[in-house]
């Protein structure tokens, strides 16, 4: 699956999502977006991410760190469900071809 870049400026994140320069600026410091190469803009690396950062911001009021954590959780229970998936998928070729004696395909 690949990755979409969005790059936004200051001013596109504060009239979209309600953020502050001054939070964007602390989100940069702790790693939640990267600066674009033009002065006021940032790169966000997963479509979902800002409006996530911004929900968690203004409705938990939740410091850059926790954020930090949070998304580094979720990323990680994406990562694990993909994996389940997988392994629910090879599981159920496994029993299909106990029972048939069918061909295996391999997941990955």
């Amino acid at each position: 699956m690949e990755t979409t870049f969005i790059t936004l400026t200051f001013q596109e994140c504060s009239v979209r999502y309600g953020l502050a320069p001054a939070d964007l600026h602390e989100f940069l410091q702790a790693g939640l977006l990267r600066a674009a190469p033009a002065p006021e803009t940032v790169i966000v690396d997963e479509p979902d991410d800002l409006p996530r950062l911004a929900r968690l911001h203004h409705e938990l009021g939740l410091a850059p760190e926790a954020l930090d954590i949070i998304l580094a959780m979720r990323q990680r229970l994406v990562r694990l469900q993909a994996t389940l998936a997988r392994e629910t998928a090879r599981a159920r070729q496994l029993e299909d071809f106990l029972l048939r004696n069918s061909v295996l395909e391999d997941f990955g």
